[in-house]
């Protein structure tokens, strides 16, 4: 039954290498060289490159720079050239002749200018500031894959000492069986713990290669990491985890909200402006003359155009830039009270699991304490078997508990640093 069990556990093992190394996003992305270990600042930066407001970011600079030399234009948009004849006999060259040559020109609204002048500065600065928020958010999405696949890699790591164990310990029990020390029941046992590690590291090797590509689907390249297997490296703490006065500054969630509030306002302006369409000056010239033979008469003539209000529509239009405005104000006041909450939620798990890290690893040095015991009483005959397997249980049981923690407290200094608006190092 302990060999059928181990065939399995093998069998689940190269399953899950196979399904890594033939899955079609282990073969069409990039590998990661093994000597360049991935840092989660290198991870991120490769990730944010990809991303679509990385490359829009240029043309949306563009955008904002060509709204603010329009407002700086003495017109309210450009030029238009006219030509038109007047003649009183059709495919005749007698008769009347009057050529009409003229250009107008859309003239500023009363406070327009200024407006579309402020609204285009806005729209300069709300292109960096919703860049920062869109980096802030895909930090998020990676440290989230970054911490799962850190967890993962420690419980692949357990795992394989685990069975390293169980296999000292089966070829120590195989051995003492030859000599008649013990009996087979004995080595059934000992074989059934190392099939029962073989399984827990065909799971762990299973989720391993789900959290790599998880992570890998972000970074966009594969992720060779067999010879990463450091301790967990956790981000630097935040020097002052208390929220500043000025959170909407500094928080590049908050910013975003706050800046594009700003822009609807300035929006909603600038329609309040726009009440009507713009007016138009006209510079011509008149060619005519009076009958076939005569000299042409020359005239200039100097013209406005006056449109009527737009009534209801200008009121629609203003009525909804208000309406946004109104709306992001209100939701930046509630994701500043979710930002607050979240500071805080994150400290107060912080100093939970850094509790949590300093039992468990006092947990885990004792039962590596009495491990040792245990096994040099079992290797003299002073032990039972039951009681050697018992204890390497919890011997596995305690370093679990403890690499937990230790990933545990990383994961809370970056969720901190999330929280705060501060993106991966």
């Amino acid at each position: 039954m302990f060999r059928a069990l181990r065939a399995h556990a093998r069998v689940r093992l190269l399953t899950a290498g196979a399904l890594f190394f033939i899955s079609p996003a282990s073969w069409s992305q990039p590998q990661l060289a093994p000597s360049a270990p991935l840092s989660l600042a290198a991870a991120f930066e490769t990730a944010w490159a990809l991303q679509p407001p990385a490359a829009s970011r240029v043309s949306r600079l563009d955008a904002a720079l060509a709204a603010q030399r329009a407002a700086a234009s003495w017109t309210a948009g450009p030029p238009t050239a006219g030509l038109t004849a007047r003649t009183d006999r059709v495919g005749s060259n007698a008769g009347e002749r009057e050529y009409d040559i003229g250009i107008s020109a859309p003239l500023w609204l009363p406070g327009e200018r200024e407006r579309a002048a402020r609204l285009a500065d806005t729209q300069l600065s709300a292109v960096d500031v919703r860049l920062a928020a869109a980096r802030l958010r895909l930090s998020a999405a990676l440290r989230d894959a970054w911490w799962s696949w850190q967890r993962a890699e420690a419980e692949h790591a357990l795992a394989v000492d685990r069975l390293e164990s169980a296999r000292r310990l089966n070829t120590d029990v195989l051995k003492r069986h030859r000599a008649g020390e013990v009996s087979r029941a004995d080595l059934f046992q000992a074989e059934g713990t190392v099939a029962q590690a073989e399984v827990a590291l065909a799971d762990a090797a299973s989720g391993r290669a789900s959290a790599r590509q998880a992570l890998a689907a972000l970074v966009g390249m594969r992720l060779d990491v067999t010879a990463q297997q450091a301790p967990v490296r956790s981000e630097p703490e935040p020097v002052d985890a208390t929220p500043s006065l000025a959170l909407e500054e500094t928080h590049p969630a908050l910013a975003e909200l706050a800046v594009l509030s700003e822009q609807s306002r300035r929006v909603a302006d600038l329609a309040a402006s726009q009440r009507r369409a713009n007016p138009e000056v006209v510079v011509a010239t008149v060619a005519a003359r009076g009958a076939s033979g005569e000299s042409y008469s020359n005239s200039i003539v100097l013209g406005v155009r006056v449109p009527f209000g737009a009534g209801p529509r200008a009121q629609a239009r203003i009525a909804s830039a208000r309406a946004d405005a109104d709306e992001l104000s209100a939701q930046l006041g509630l994701e500043r009270a979710r930002v607050l909450a979240d500071i805080e939620g994150s400290r107060s798990r912080l100093q939970a699991v850094r509790e949590q890290l300093v039992a468990a690893e006092r947990r885990a040095s004792l039962a590596r304490e009495v491990r040792g015991f245990f096994e040099r009483s079992f290797r003299l005959g002073e032990s039972d078997l039951p009681t050697r397997l018992r204890v390497e249980l919890e011997a596995v049981e305690a370093e679990r508990q403890a690499t937990r923690a230790r990933v545990a407290v990383a994961t809370a200094v970056s969720a901190l640093r999330q929280a705060l608006g501060l993106l991966p190092e």
